[in-house]
């Protein structure tokens, strides 16, 4: 992407998406500051690295070399509320300001692009889509939803890639400013009621984004998702996972605590591949990387054991602690489909087991939207401890709370805490697995979970 800006300020900078693009540029020898609320781990890793932040919202606090409308490039996040007043100077002062999504799109424009949709599962797909590519030797760049524990970055950069890997993200309808060769929809599920009106308009968008798929390209979707997609003349559709896909999975057995099973890609079958991470979900997951990977000319074997070596994602299904008495596992979900998931695949590892489960709900919005469905998945653990409620970018809607949520719940062992309080409580618990949930700040007491109990 040629760009006449010298200086990029990133407000929002320590969101997963805005910190990659952070890094891009950074890599790419711009001048790169940003602002953010908190001052996360991964803000202090961005300033190892060289960035310079500052979690103070006030114009003044913006250095002098980034006050020069005609040098600088602005980079917000929709997750930013609208009184922000450090993007609030920016965009009064005649600063060309951005959304995340469009920047992403303006680097995508000139280089092979794969993209990877879906209410659930984007960023594991994404991550091993790039990370089997990558073990096969093909340069690419890719910008991950998550920190993979191979790279241990969300950025893979090669300055002479000639594909990218973008996970695309449908809030805000931010996957609509990318135009693919090849795009993946994972699963279509209802959420972000704060920009989409019902089910049939977030189905319009994921059909928007098909239809967007450059010609001659592919489209991947699960086998349940593709009666939602108009089929467009521009592209191939592939579908996997179930009977009758293009890609099929067969004979699933679990063996030392991990998922084996055979792909049937083309007519090609493929045995005993080892996902390596939990969840039959994630043997789906692997199967549309694998006929991603098997499109690119990767061969079966190769992507048998770059899936083999796949470490995962931080915060996706995360065991920190694995011992005989005690089991301590970190996760991102905060839709309840993908809570559902993570217990559901925690039972069924730890079928005799107590399972405590940490849930901080994500966005007053969404835990009134689904505050039914999440009570109901919450309910499959032994014990529930709801952190308070995470705002983010939104004002508090009345009555709604870890409170409201609580007295939902159809099991006796409930409670709220107080964030600051959590540590007191779990002194004094009898923890046999325990699960940390959430999109929020819950990921800052992870190290200090670890750290007790390590």
């Amino acid at each position: 992407m040629k760009n006449s800006k010298v200086n990029i300020f990133f407000v929002g900078v320590g969101g997963i998406g805005m910190s990659a693009l952070a890094r891009y540029f950074n890599a790419k020898n711009y001048n790169v500051a940003g602002y953010d609320r908190l001052n996360t781990s991964l803000i202090k890793q961005l300033e190892s690295e060289g960035l310079w932040i500052t979690t103070i919202d006030d114009s003044k606090e913006i250095p002098a070399e980034f006050n020069n409308a005609e040098e600088t490039l602005v980079v917000y996040t929709p997750a930013i509320r609208s009184d922000n007043r450090v993007l609030s100077y920016f965009k009064e002062n005649g600063f060309e300001c951005v959304k995340r999504a469009e920047l992403l799109g303006r680097i995508s424009k000139n280089i092979e692009t794969i993209a990877v949709a879906g209410t659930h599962g984007k960023t594991t797909v994404s991550t091993m889509i790039a990370h089997i590519l990558h073990y096969a030797g093909i340069k690419i760049n890719a910008f991950l939803g998550g920190i993979s524990r191979n790279f241990d970055s969300n950025l893979l950069l090669n300055e002479t890639a000639k594909l990218v890997i973008i996970e695309a993200d449908e809030y805000d309808r931010s996957f609509l400013h990318l135009h693919p060769q090849t795009a993946v929809i994972t699963s279509l599920s209802l959420d972000h009621l704060d920009i989409y009106r019902d089910e049939q308009d977030l189905f319009e968008a994921y059909d928007k984004f098909s239809s967007q798929i450059l010609n001659g390209g592919m489209l991947f979707v699960h086998q349940s998702v593709a009666k939602n997609i108009s089929k467009k003349s521009n592209y191939q559709l592939k579908t996997y996972g179930g009977e009758g896909a293009d890609i099929t999975i067969s004979n699933l057995h679990l063996k030392e605590g991990n998922f084996y099973f055979d792909i049937d890609c083309k007519g090609i079958k493929t045995n005993e591949i080892c996902s390596g991470l939990p969840g039959l979900h994630n043997v789906e997951n692997a199967a549309v990387a694998f006929g991603i990977a098997s499109a690119y000319g990767v061969g079966a074997d190769v992507i048998k054991a770059a899936l083999s070596s796949f470490l995962g994602i931080r915060r996706r299904f995360d065991v920190h602690v694995n011992k005989k008495d005690f089991v301590y596992i970190d996760d991102y979900a905060h839709h309840p489909e993908a809570v559902d998931l993570l217990i559901r695949s925690v039972r069924e590892m730890y079928p005799k087991r107590k399972i405590t489960a940490v849930f901080q709900p994500h966005l007053f919005s969404r835990t009134k939207d689904f505050g039914d469905e999440f009570a109901d998945v919450l309910g499959g653990a032994d014990e529930v401890v709801l952190l308070e409620l995470y705002a983010a970018r939104e004002e508090p809607i009345q009555g709604i709370n870890s409170k409201w949520l609580a007295d939902k719940i159809k099991n006796k062992n409930v409670s709220v805490v107080d964030n600051n309080k959590f540590f007191k409580y779990l002194e004094g618990a009898e923890v046999d697995i325990l699960l940390t949930i959430g999109a929020g700040d819950i990921s800052e007491i992870v190290p200090k979970i670890i750290k007790q109990f390590k």
